[in-house]
């Protein structure tokens, strides 16, 4: 074993004749430009290509502008690994001897790395089949441990053997030794396997980061036109007073409700004071559209300036307009109900439906997407029901105010 590890013998002629004693060969337009030192042709052109000293210096580079990929990070490790196998081995086995070991050191390194965090562990563990992980890892450790400890007499006693020993024989103590080294490299596998996901994370929070740095510099981009917009509709709403008061009141509603989706739909929280206003003007603006008018009964009941979720009230109301009005009755009704009691804000609606059937009510699109919204907002802590009894439709909504 002394004798595998501590030879300094060259590789073979032929093998380093062929890494090593390689002619350069310049190419021009399909003609050879040196061939036996003498010159033929004219203004050879070279085509120049980054060589691995340049590229390793931009992997550098891009790390420490913190631009790396999870892959050039492990791309970077790989050539640490590499560096430190082979400048442990080149002070007793020579350049050659030592590239070939670091070679095949690292590529079992890898095998058993990637073996287990990118398909044992995964596919295996985390799908709750520990025993046949275990077996699994048991076979991969064992497995190249020995095609190791094989592939790597036989290089030696192939090429680096000197003349006047005896070839080395395969023997269990070289298969436990790698597979003891083998087993390290697994334990560190885990440690791997997190700073990778560590990367990928701190990857993805700085992409999110900066998809918000850009959507709210967008936001503020959006903003010019609808103040622009803001103003014209004020001087339009000082025209029309003069001339159709009624109209001109509907256009600042109208401008109310444009700067509530502008300035308080993107906050988290609004005061309910907001809220109030901004169904009070929907409401207003979708009466006349309705020929024989309706009935908007809305009771309040709440203290001090309690804040909710913007637009979170607006679903009920415009549901009612869509499909709880009929446009052809003279009779509609619509009440609303907001009272804040214990700690919570409890919104309730009812409205007449013409020719329904009783029953459990049928959820369209925008109470499912308030629903997902709400689980989102609060968790478990709402209550959102919806029910038909006869021709009504009532709906409510329960939720903390704090």
């Amino acid at each position: 074993m002394e004798n595998f590890i501590s030879t300094r013998n060259s590789f073979s002629a032929a093998v380093r004749a062929s890494l090593f004693n390689r002619k350069p060969r310049l190419f021009n337009k399909g003609q050879t430009i040196f061939n036996d030192g003498i010159v033929e042709g004219v203004s050879p052109t070279v085509e120049k290509k980054a060589g691995p000293a340049k590229s390793f210096v931009i992997l550098w580079m891009t790390i420490f502008t913190r631009k790396a990929t999870p892959l050039q990070l492990q791309l970077l490790v790989w050539i640490f690994i590499f560096l430190i196998n082979f400048l442990s081995l080149l002070p007793m086995d020579g350049f050659d001897q030592s590239i070939i070991y670091t070679l095949i050191s690292t590529f079992f390194y890898a095998i058993i790395i990637y073996g287990n965090i990118s398909f044992l562990f995964p596919r295996l563990y985390e799908k709750g089949r520990i025993v046949l992980y275990v077996l699994a890892t048991v076979f991969l450790l064992a497995g190249a441990g020995i095609t190791r400890s094989l592939l790597s007499i036989w290089l030696y006693n192939r090429y680096f053997i000197m003349k006047s020993m005896k070839p080395e024989a395969f023997s269990i103590g070289n298969i436990l030794y790698f597979t003891v080294a083998g087993i390290v490299v697994y334990v560190l596998s885990f440690v791997f396997r997190i700073a990778i996901a560590y990367f990928r994370l701190k990857q993805q929070a700085e992409q999110m980061l900066e998809q918000k740095s850009l959507a709210e510099l967008n936001l503020l981009k959006s903003q010019v036109q609808p103040h622009f917009l803001f103003n014209t509709l004020n001087n339009i709403y000082y025209e029309a007073f003069r001339e159709a008061p009624r109209t001109a009141l509907l256009i600042g509603r109208l401008s109310d409700i444009m700067r509530y989706f502008v300035e308080e739909s993107p906050k988290e929280k609004v005061f309910l004071t907001a809220e109030i206003q901004f169904l009070e003007n929907y409401i207003a603006l979708e009466k006349i559209r309705i020929r024989h008018g309706v009935k908007v009964i809305f009771h309040k009941e709440y203290e001090g300036e309690p804040t909710v979720p913007p637009m979170l009230l607006m679903t009920f109301v415009e549901n009612i307009f869509k499909h709880g009005i009929d446009r052809s009755a003279p009779d509609n009704q619509i009440h609303l109900s907001l009272v804040q009691k214990d700690g919570t804000l409890v919104f309730e609606t009812g409205n007449a439906l013409q020719d329904l059937p009783a029953g459990p009510a049928k959820e369209g699109f925008g109470l499912k997407n308030l629903e997902k919204r709400l689980t989102l907002l609060y968790g478990n802590r709402f209550e959102l029901h919806t029910a038909r009894t006869g021709s009504l439709f009532h709906a409510s909504l329960k939720i903390p105010l704090v």
